[in-house]
């Protein structure tokens, strides 16, 4: 049986991970998985502090692995709008696709801080619930755990600049 392709974005926070997400799966017609929605619907307000992310992202993964190994073997495509970020999270992330041999790509979305920063604060304009957690503060948090992605790692990797006049 033929598998589906998991896509999965890495790039700081603002980098467009989400939006370039949403286009991929659509463009691919793809089934995608947000961590924002679930951990939303899940833990709704409970989430103010970076360790609060972690604990209630780390709840997901379970129920979310058996959801992706499903799909891709089924020969649906995946779209994982879960930050593929630090060393730890791209190894649960490659886990996803090895244990059912699927074909994958991991997008490295590269912006520049001052992007990043700019974004984040339009966000909080255009997303008042997200004021809490999309701060500067928070961004040098998570921004101190980045690790672009590196080859001795083996993922099959696309860069995209990321640049003021692009969306992504």
């Amino acid at each position: 049986m033929h598998c589906g392709k998991l896509t999965f974005f890495c790039g700081k926070m603002g980098a467009g991970k989400s939006t370039r997400s949403r286009v991929t799966a659509q463009s691919e017609g793809a089934v995608l998985l947000s961590e924002d929605v679930w951990l939303a619907a899940l833990y709704p307000e409970e989430i103010a502090t970076l360790a609060d992310y972690v604990e209630r992202a780390n709840r997901l993964k379970p129920p979310i692995e058996a959801l992706v190994h499903s799909l891709l073997q089924s020969g649906t495509s995946v779209v994982m709008d879960f930050p593929a970020n630090t060393l730890q999270q791209r190894a649960w992330l490659r886990g996803l696709y090895t244990e059912v041999s699927a074909p994958h790509e991991l997008i490295y979305l590269d912006a520049s801080d001052a992007l990043c920063l700019a974004r984040i604060a339009q966000r909080r304009v255009v997303a008042p619930e997200r004021a809490a957690t999309d701060t500067p503060e928070m961004f040098a948090a998570v921004t101190h755990h980045f690790v672009p992605p590196q080859p001795d790692e083996g993922f099959n990797v696309t860069v995209v600049a990321v640049s003021e006049e692009s969306n992504a």
